[in-house]
């Protein structure tokens, strides 16, 4: 893979910058936390050598100097709410955080239930919490916020939630997903710091958009493309052209918010030391591209796969038909089309000639690999095997899983399993070949192969199983699929 971001120097640039802007503020740092921290593939797949776990790698830098706090909306724990990714409620995810924190040395302090209204789930929720050994806290709802400033920054307002300890001079605030309350955990801080006669500050930690690159650069236009569901939209930040004379990008949330929230500051701590919604934050990510032109072509890509991908949500029932009109805008406004992305011609002309449903992926070096549906495999699974084997050198002829390996299979789904299409899912195709390679050398040969198939663009004819969905993503295929069913049933598995 064509690497476009130096992660070993962001890890470094990224801490030290956060360790200055601790220093600034002397000795207390509320950092809000937006994004994904331990997995985001978004990142590394417009930012060509970002890794999904960078910034844990960058944090881990700090871990003698941070401690975590997450928040929870206690009417998202009231209504269940699941983070779509991971299919787990958000108070589910709160566990799986702290878990995973934990698992990699990161000291998590403590939760915060925000808006609190008492709510019976977030009530027992906190029982659990707090009968697992985690700190709770309660922040409640402010009548007007953010506007009505004289009650926000008052006893009846930040002065109502309760205080929460913290030791470190880094505090992380980081949630389960957006509308947790992170920034209002922060300033409620602030204020509360300020009473007891602490100096502490506030910055925030945003990925994307990156601030210093142009407006229009693919890598932030993508942006726009990961949130088309959201709506938002990258913009010039009009306060940081105001005052310093230099163009910036944010986006509209943040640049709505700013002076409500500079108003916030200044009344908190007797002025704001940020002139700017940018200068809030800490992000270096920008400074960190190494290969632009790399890092443009990986960002069209994804900008193609977002609108695939709400298409075919579209057509299982989940779509969005504004998402899918500014994804075809944004499309628009880089001159991107589906030629841009070649596996879709070559999937679709395999499908042409066979008459049937049909794959593609595009190697390193730009070689494509089709596979086609046939009695034994279906078309993901063969065009894995295609391309396991041509990464390998293995000649064309040569079978790496006979028929005599994959009807067995077969008739246990079909027999024993109740299923009705024998052909072989990519999981099993791989179990298969696992297999294979304990007695068959050829078969070891290719299931090596695996890992170099990370980061290569793939495209299916029609919807896949949730099944081969999830292979793909655990080899780490970037896939989109046509937006139509193999077949034309009412009912199918997800």
């Amino acid at each position: 893979m064509k690497i476009g971001f130096d992660h070993d120097q962001y890890t470094q640039m990224q801490s030290e910058h956060i360790r200055e802007r601790i220093a600034s503020f002397g000795g207390k740092l509320y950092l809000e936390l937006g994004g994904k921290l331990f997995d985001d593939n978004h990142a590394s797949r417009v930012l060509p050598g970002f890794r999904p776990d960078s910034k844990i790698s960058m944090l881990l830098k700090l871990r003698d100097q941070a401690e975590l706090v997450i928040a929870i909306n206690a009417d998202d724990i009231e209504k269940n709410k699941v983070r779509g990714d991971l299919g787990i409620t958000y108070d589910a995810d709160v566990l799986r955080l702290i878990d995973a924190f934990r698992g990699v040395g990161m000291y998590v302090g403590s939760v915060v239930l925000s808006q609190f209204k008492g709510q019976a789930q977030a009530e027992n929720f906190q029982k659990r919490l707090e009968s697992l050994g985690v700190r709770v806290y309660r922040h409640y709802p402010i009548e007007g916020y953010p506007t009505n400033i004289d009650l926000i920054v008052s006893d009846e307002g930040y002065g109502r939630n309760e205080y929460v300890e913290t030791d470190k001079p880094l505090v992380l605030v980081t949630a389960p997903g957006p509308g947790s309350g992170k920034m209002a955990v922060c300033l409620s801080q602030l204020y509360h710091e300020n009473k007891r006669g602490i100096k502490a500050g506030y910055a925030k930690f945003e990925t994307f958009p990156i601030w210093n690159l142009p407006l229009k650069h693919p890598v932030n236009v993508a942006y726009e493309a990961a949130t088309a569901d959201l709506n938002d939209v990258n913009m010039i930040d009009p306060f940081h052209l105001d005052f310093y004379g230099k163009s910036a990008v944010n986006y509209n949330r943040d640049i709505e918010v700013f002076p409500v929230l500079q108003a916030l500051l200044e009344r908190i701590g007797g002025e704001s030391p940020y002139h700017s919604p940018t200068d809030m934050g800490v992000n270096m990510v920008g400074n960190c591209i190494v290969d632009d032109e790399v890092c443009r072509e990986a960002a069209k890509q994804e900008i193609i796969r977002r609108l695939y991908h709400a298409r075919c949500k579209d057509r299982q029932g989940h779509g969005n038909e504004t998402e899918i009109n500014k994804l075809e805008l944004l499309m628009r406004s880089l001159s991107l089309s589906d030629e841009d992305r070649p596996v879709i011609a070559a999937a679709r002309k395999r499908a042409e000639d066979t008459g049937a449903p049909a794959a593609a992926i595009q190697l390193d070096d730009g070689r494509i690999i089709t596979g086609k549906t046939s009695s034994l495999l279906g078309p993901s699974a063969a065009m894995l095997l295609n391309a396991v084997k041509e990464l390998a050198g293995i000649r064309d002829e040569i079978m790496l899983l006979p028929p005599a390996v994959i009807e067995p299979v077969q008739e246990l789904k079909c027999r024993y399993l109740g299923n009705h299409n024998p052909r072989l899912h990519s999981d099993e195709v791989l179990i298969a070949l696992s297999v294979s390679a304990a007695t068959n050398p050829v078969a070891a040969m290719a299931l090596e192969q695996l890992p170099n198939l990370k980061g290569l663009e793939a495209h299916t004819t029609v919807i896949l199983s949730g099944v081969d969905m999830n292979v793909f993503r655990r080899l780490g295929i970037n896939v989109t699929n046509d937006p139509k069913y193999q077949t034309h049933k009412l009912y199918h598995k997800q």
